[in-house]
């Protein structure tokens, strides 16, 4: 598929005035359906991540989410496209999220896993305030597939969709530690140290 931009020249259309929202197909949808909370959610991961990107001074990590940026509006586009037949195959039309995307992501999370020591106990987001905008886009990440899970619950959802958003958090969590010098700075949870 070859790249295409969108050009956008009017940003109000006044056609979501009355609590509907246009889809890729031509249909209209509540604003409040499943579908649009999912594509919603999906935006607020990246919004998310987006911030994060502003506290990490790797360019190699910037880099890495600047693509996953770029991915979620093709998550986005997937899910605004609705397949009531379950065929998400995509075409020069239809814009789908493909295995060959989870699977980057994988050889990502595979890469930086290895500069890090096992965990002994779970962390608590924060450390760094790098690390703690990505925990945070991690956990917006999770919504996002909690909200797509839902929608997938009454309707067909693109399964290649569904694997990346859970690997997305995967990434979020050791890239988190990496940005933690490598997990040295992790802030550890320490079970009933408080009562």
């Amino acid at each position: 598929m070859g790249r295409r931009m969108v050009k956008l020249t009017k940003i109000y259309t006044r056609t979501g005035d009355d609590g509907t929202t246009g889809l890729v197909d031509g249909s209209r949808s509540p604003k409040h359906a499943a579908r649009i909370a999912s594509i919603g959610a999906v935006d607020e991961a990246n919004s998310a991540i987006g911030l994060a990107i502003c506290a990490i001074e790797d360019g190699g990590a910037r880099a890495l989410l600047t693509r996953v940026q770029n991915d979620l509006f093709d998550l986005g586009a997937d899910l605004a496209t609705p397949s009531d037949d379950g065929d998400f195959t995509p075409s020069e039309m239809v814009l789908r999220v493909i295995p060959s995307q989870s699977e980057w992501l994988e050889a990502q999370i595979d890469a930086l896993n290895a500069r890090l020591e096992p965990l002994a106990s779970f962390v608590l987001p924060g450390g760094s305030e790098a690390a703690a905008r990505v925990h945070v886009a991690r956990a917006t990440t999770r919504a996002a597939e909690r909200a797509m899970t839902a929608l997938a619950g009454e309707t067909p959802v693109n399964p290649a969709a569904l694997a990346y958003i859970n690997r997305l958090s995967d990434l979020l969590f050791v890239l988190g530690r990496v940005l933690n010098d490598d997990g040295e700075a992790d802030v550890k949870w320490v079970p009933g140290a408080n009562r």
